[in-house]
């Protein structure tokens, strides 16, 4: 499993505690021609506690954090405003939980493409640090069923 640690304040000149965050697995669901959106997945260590607060990219007018739950027996899809990444848990953004939405896609994205996001993420107490990635997408089918990618 590929991981990206992230410290993403190194240019300030006196020491200060920084968050780290490890990115691992991350990818994006392809789409098909005149699709408009898409879900970014992957997972996220924080060394302390904190939030996943924004992310971005060129290739869509907007990306938005997510999360899908049941309600009176039907699966619902809402905006949060930031995701909470307790110290040292793993948070897991997944097909049918936690995801990233990337809507107004600006082209369809095909399995093998690279699709720059940044990961805007704040620790207790800290400035905002974001994280630049160049995220793989995969493939609408694939082995684990209708649209997992995987």
């Amino acid at each position: 499993m590929k991981s990206i640690f992230v410290a993403a304040a190194m240019l300030v000149a006196a020491p200060v505690a920084l968050a780290q965050v490890a990115v691992s697995d991350a990818w994006i669901r392809g789409t098909v021609a005149h699709q408009t959106a898409t879900g970014a997945f992957m997972q996220l260590v924080a060394e302390r506690d904190g939030r996943l607060v924004e992310a971005n990219s060129p290739a869509a007018a907007q990306v938005e954090i997510h999360e899908m739950r049941m309600e009176n027996d039907v699966m619902r899809m809402r905006r949060i405003d930031a995701l909470p990444l307790p110290a040292g848990k793993q948070v897991v953004l997944q097909p049918g939980g936690f995801h990233l939405m990337l809507t107004g896609l600006k082209a369809p994205l095909r399995e093998g493409d690279k699709v720059p996001l940044s990961l805007v993420f704040q620790a207790d107490g800290q400035a905002p640090q974001t994280v630049r990635l160049d995220v793989p997408v995969r493939a609408l089918h694939g082995k684990g069923g209708l649209g997992h990618g995987r």
